[in-house]
């Protein structure tokens, strides 16, 4: 039986170099390294028929001495990796190439190809590492669909608000400014009461969000809501309430369906830049027109001594109310910079890793 030369086809990687010995039904393969040289000898069917078929390759750089094989009807593949993680010149250290090698254009690929899939499959493995780490939660789905929920019926409450004091606005004009709370009041008072939830949440783990942030701007509102137009009437007819209430719902009118529509990974771009950018100058004005109520309910609450402190007959009859809101002033304010600059924060982050994802 005459002895020949099969067909190889080769390609390589930064790791490893892939060899693809063109000969069917291979018996008797004899595959292995010594000193860096590759030696093949086996039986099949080749370019010359039934034969018995040998080559030896002696590698440019140093390579591990196992070698990987998997032989089909049609092919032996062949595996060996390198000593070091480089790109090759060339494969066989004598400069000129052996007549039965060629490249495997199959498997082609050039340097900056190779680094490119090297990236990516070092980033697929690091991030089944990550995932296979964190701990499925089965309660997934259900979580997401409260916040799904919550998020909807909030943007209906304040959505309905908002409209409502739009179509107001301009059928009546300034008119509307004077009974916004008797005719949004009940409302306002669901979507308050159910903002508390929002403070819930994050204690809870189930959104990733600061608690004190959220704890700021709820109790702020709801001591507006409550204290200051809910318990007293002479409040109820000012203008003030009708500003409060229209800047506290074109902000929500962004940001829940901003969130609701995040609980089911969908994102809308322009949503994602009014969410993050109508709030820096509505949020300011919103807190302007609280404090200006809070003044313009001073005071009533020295006249009607509503919620006055009993104090000893020593140190007077009672403590009016009023000295209080003018301590809470000062703390709206403190609670407006550690808002705007934790909301600012999280706005340079989003765009942030919107960027790079982009690049």
């Amino acid at each position: 039986m005459q002895t020949l030369t099969p067909h190889v086809y080769w390609a390589q990687r930064h790791a490893e170099i892939y060899l693809r010995v063109e000969l069917s039904d291979a018996q008797n393969l004899d595959i292995g390294i010594q000193e860096n040289v590759l030696h093949f000898r086996a039986q099949g069917h080749g370019a010359k028929g039934d034969n018995e078929y040998e080559f030896s390759l002696e590698f440019l750089e140093p390579v591990k001495p196992e070698v990987t094989q998997k032989s089909t009807q049609r092919q032996v593949n062949i595996t060996v990796r390198k000593q070091e993680h480089c790109w090759w010149d060339r494969l066989t250290r004598q400069e000129r190439k052996p007549l039965f090698l060629a490249p495997d254009f199959d498997r082609w690929l050039d340097e900056s190809d190779a680094e490119m899939e090297l990236r990516a499959k070092e980033e697929r493995i690091n991030k089944v590492s990550i995932e296979s780490r964190i701990p499925k939660d089965s309660f997934l789905g259900l979580k997401k669909g409260y916040l799904f929920m919550y998020n909807l019926v909030q943007f209906l409450g304040f959505s309905w608000i908002f409209v409502n004091m739009t179509v107001r606005l301009f059928i009546l004009r300034e008119d509307s400014f004077y009974d916004t709370f008797h005719t949004i009041a009940d409302m306002m008072y669901f979507c308050q009461i159910l903002a508390v939830a929002e403070v819930i949440n994050p204690a809870l783990g189930l959104v990733r969000t600061g608690v004190i942030p959220a704890l700021i701007q709820v109790v702020g509102r709801n001591v507006i809501l409550f204290v200051i137009f809910g318990s007293l009437e002479d409040m109820q007819n000012k203008a003030v309430v009708f500003f409060v209430f229209y800047l506290w719902s074109i902000i929500e009118i962004f940001r829940y369906p901003y969130y609701m529509l995040a609980c089911i990974d969908t994102e809308w771009k322009m949503l994602t830049w009014l969410r993050y950018t109508i709030w820096m100058p509505l949020y300011p004005l919103g807190v302007l027109a609280e404090a200006v109520a809070v003044i313009q309910s001073l005071p009533i609450f020295d006249e009607t001594r509503l919620y006055s402190i009993p104090l000893p007959k020593a140190l007077g009859q009672s403590l009016s109310f009023s000295y209080i809101l003018q301590l809470y002033l000062v703390l709206m304010f403190l609670g407006l910079f550690i808002n705007f600059r934790h909301l600012y924060k999280q706005r340079r982050r989003r765009f942030r890793s919107k960027k790079r994802k982009a690049n």
